[in-house]
């Protein structure tokens, strides 16, 4: 069951890890190897979680490379279902 509007994960990231250790974006992203663009981008949700940028953020912040990757996808999917409209597909089915 999907999730109702999810946050992007750069609003988590931002909420539960960088603010309330006090880290300034550019502190953040020297921890995580990144440039403060790179991170940027996520925290203003330009831009997704990679798989690579999810390890980073398990080890910096000791949670799983998992969580990260299905906050992302519950996200991109409900952006997609809002299109679902849009879409102009035709089911199929077997004859």
């Amino acid at each position: 069951m999907l999730m109702h509007n999810p946050p992007h994960p750069g609003e988590v990231i931002k909420e539960l890890c960088i603010e309330p250790l006090g880290l300034t974006v550019t502190d953040a992203a020297k921890a995580l190897g990144v440039s403060r663009k790179t991170l940027s981008a996520i925290l203003n949700g330009k831009a997704g979680i990679s798989p690579e940028m999810a390890v980073r953020l398990s080890i910096a912040f000791n949670t799983s490379s998992e969580s990260w990757l299905n906050q992302q996808t519950q996200y991109d999917l409900w952006q997609a279902e809002q299109r679902r409209d849009e879409l102009h597909v035709q089911p199929l089915s077997a004859a």
